[in-house]
């Protein structure tokens, strides 16, 4: 390793601290979402401000994700580690007591920056502190915990809000953050040997530039697409993207090293979740709502099913790993995983109203499947291909593509379900009620039929984009043509034949 270590290094205590915390991130996010009905009727508030406790959250979690891997590299991976982990559970003890909701939404998104620093240096430090077929289940195992999170963060954050109040929930996270700090201790610390300051300008330039544009995308279903202020906010997140393209192409430092970008395989592992947000993140938020509000499931229940899609994001991971420990080639279970997504949506179109479990069972058990056959594979895969020195730098580029992704795309996949309720029920107001959940009153057949309609037709369009994105990526996974024997996209043990990806 060309790092330099110091502390205690106990690889088990370092990954049971990186998966706790890893496994909060999930559950802030899903838990969350579930005491929103909660705060909304304490706080009485509604609309906006309300759904600024997500947005907020998400919105600094994306931007400062890139600016928080580059600086692990720099200042040391546990010490960025330790700070996002500590302001985590600051944000969530301050949003545990709010006592309204702008302070509330202040603390989310101090809760995302310090999620954030979780991330990008929670994956870099997995990937200096493992190597071989032990990395692999150590990502594999990173897989699982985000799954755990997934499946556990709505049903154990709904039996806090029913049983304590929503403020346990935010009061929970913070518990089990500090939990994780008091590992922290035995973490090996490692930074790249060569650390000039970071680059101030180039990470000003990042977050202000994927912060306008996550914004323009929360703001766009709200304010409307065509309006002059989500114009105004499109054009200048991009603007400033572009501008920082441009710093970091003449910086010494860059908080992103574009030979990062230049690496076509690193990049098409980048791409992996953002495949994964159109074929199964949008399934986690928007079928909950069809399944209560067009086939009358009660909360609890449609909570209950969701199991099916969230259950082998579990499980799946640690075979994952050890398929690829024994030979297998990431690359096929990569594309395998996106090929599952575009199946799952297409299958899941024979959903209707009042239809039974057994009618979604199948369709939400491939799709889940996928997702964690790609979760830890594909992010063991591409920190194989960089420097351990650029190991903050890629992981945070990496979850930078994941999270802003899933704002992105939840926003444009929920203003395209009500643009097309609305060309069945005529109304934009009553197409944003019946995609909420809402369909009560006179007519709710013809509601429901509507919804149906809209999200068969955004399944479609899910599952192509999963099955263009699968060609794509395995088409750029292939082995560089000037060798005769490629590198693994994840290194074999030394006792076993290596095996091109």
């Amino acid at each position: 390793m060309t790092t330099d270590s110091a502390g205690r290094p106990r690889p088990a205590i370092t990954l049971a601290v990186v998966l706790l915390a890893f496994a909060t991130v999930p559950m802030s996010i899903s838990g969350a979402a579930v005491a929103l009905p909660g705060i909304g009727e304490d706080l009485h508030t509604a609309g906006a401000p309300l759904q600024w406790v997500m947005n907020a959250y998400n919105l600094t979690f994306a931007s400062f994700m890139l600016v928080a891997g580059s600086a692990a590299d720099l200042v040391g991976r546990r010490r960025i580690f330790a700070t996002g982990s500590a302001v985590f559970a600051v944000g969530s003890l301050a949003a545990a007591v709010a006592p309204g909701v702008v302070l509330l939404d202040l603390a989310r998104a101090l809760s995302g920056i310090g999620a954030a620093g979780v991330l990008a240096s929670g994956g870099a430090i997995l990937a200096t502190t493992f190597d071989g077929a032990v990395r692999t289940r150590a990502f594999a195992a990173l897989g699982s915990a985000a799954g755990v999170g997934l499946a556990v963060g709505p049903t154990l954050s709904g039996w806090l809000v029913g049983t304590l109040g929503w403020r346990a929930t935010f009061g929970m996270h913070a518990v089990l953050l500090v939990v994780a700090l008091s590992g922290v201790g035995f973490v090996a610390e490692s930074r790249a040997p060569r650390r000039p300051r970071l680059d101030a300008t180039g990470a000003l330039v990042f977050v202000a530039g994927l912060g306008l544009l996550v914004l323009g995308a929360v703001q766009g279903p709200q304010w409307g697409w065509t309006s002059p202020g989500v114009a105004a906010l499109l054009a200048g997140g991009a603007g400033l993207l572009v501008l920082f393209v441009f710093l970091q192409s003449r910086s010494a430092a860059p908080v992103l090293d574009l030979t990062l970008v230049r690496n076509r395989r690193f990049f098409a592992l980048c791409m992996v979740p953002v495949v994964t947000t159109f074929g199964f993140v949008t399934l986690l938020t928007y079928l909950p709502t069809y399944l209560v509000g067009a086939s009358g499931f009660s909360a609890q229940r449609a909570g209950t099913v969701l199991l099916l899609l969230t259950a082998p994001v579990l499980l799946t991971p640690p075979p994952a790993g050890a398929l690829v420990n024994r030979g297998v080639s990431a690359r096929t279970l990569i594309t395998s995983s996106l090929l599952m997504f575009a199946g799952g949506n297409a299958w899941l179109t024979a959903i209707g109203p009042g239809d039974s479990v057994a009618v979604i069972a199948g369709p939400l058990l491939m799709t889940g499947l996928g997702a964690g056959m790609s979760f830890g594979v594909g992010d063991g895969a591409a920190m194989s291909l960089v420097e351990p020195e650029q190991a903050g730098m890629a992981t945070g580029f990496l979850n930078t593509m994941r999270i802003g992704s899933e704002a992105i795309v939840i926003a444009v996949y929920g203003a395209v379900l009500v643009s097309l309720i609305e060309t069945r029920v005529g109304s934009r107001e009553l197409a944003a009620r019946v995609a909420a959940g809402d369909l009560s009153g006179g007519g709710s057949a013809v509601r429901a039929d509507a919804f149906t309609h809209a999200l068969h037709l955004a399944l479609y369009g899910t599952a192509a984009v999963c099955a263009i994105g699968a060609v794509a990526i395995f088409a750029a996974l292939a082995p560089p043509r000037r060798t005769t024997t490629a590198a693994p996209l994840i290194p074999e043990p030394a006792r076993q034949p290596t095996k091109a990806v």
